[in-house]
């Protein structure tokens, strides 16, 4: 008999708590299940998303390798229309400034770095488009925008290629002093294994 009261107790006790708190948890448990299944989704469009990126990306890539122009610009246009999430895109951005820089389309360069970042909030990719965007301005002997574009916030280990760069721009306009300065500080920032030293280190020698 104890049992049994203690059993009526009990369902009355829950169904007290559901009335009060159930819909709340009911709820709950609803918004969690469709975060749940919302993370699901996005997850599979994502992938969905980087497959179809790579076949543009693929098709883009025989394009540039015979050589035609005009097939791997309306590739890449696709990919920035379709994609503009995905490494695919990026990398074939970068390829395509590389390929503007190489011909002496420096505006072109400049506009295709621009845009990985603008859309890029990677350190490494901040960096490497950093550095890209100085030398093509130094090859266009614009030293002011030269060193601007490598105005970046940064961690310490990509710093040594943007003070780097920062040298080279410094030397090229024959300050040679504040150029073996900013290779110094490039040189106190790498690890003694790095192979990058000895280039720096070179660098240096030829300045003093």
């Amino acid at each position: 008999m104890v049992v049994h009261i203690q059993d009526e107790q009990e369902v009355a006790n829950f169904k007290f708590f559901w009335q009060r708190w159930g819909r709340w948890l009911f709820a709950v448990l609803v918004i969690l299940a469709l975060s749940y299944l919302g993370y699901i989704l996005y997850q599979g469009h994502l992938r969905s998303n980087n497959e179809k990126a790579a076949g543009v990306f693929e098709t883009f890539v025989t394009q540039a390798q015979e050589n035609n122009l005009e097939g791997s610009k309306k590739a890449l246009m696709q990919l920035q229309k379709e994609y503009p999430d995905t490494m695919n895109t990026v990398q074939a951005t970068l390829m395509m400034a590389g390929t503007a820089f190489d011909n002496g389309k420096y505006d072109e360069a400049i506009q295709h770095l621009h845009w990985v970042k603008s859309r890029q909030d990677s350190e490494l990719l901040q960096t490497i488009v950093a550095q890209r965007l100085a030398t093509v301005y130094l090859q266009q002997n614009k030293f002011p925008e030269a060193l601007k574009a490598l105005d970046v916030q940064v961690d310490n280990q990509y710093k040594p290629t943007l003070l780097e760069t920062k040298g080279d721009i410094l030397q090229a306009q024959k300050k040679n002093a504040d150029a073996v300065a900013a290779y110094q500080q490039a040189l106190n920032l790498l690890p003694k294994e790095n192979v990058q030293r000895e280039i720096i280190q070179m660098k240096i020698y030829t300045l003093n």
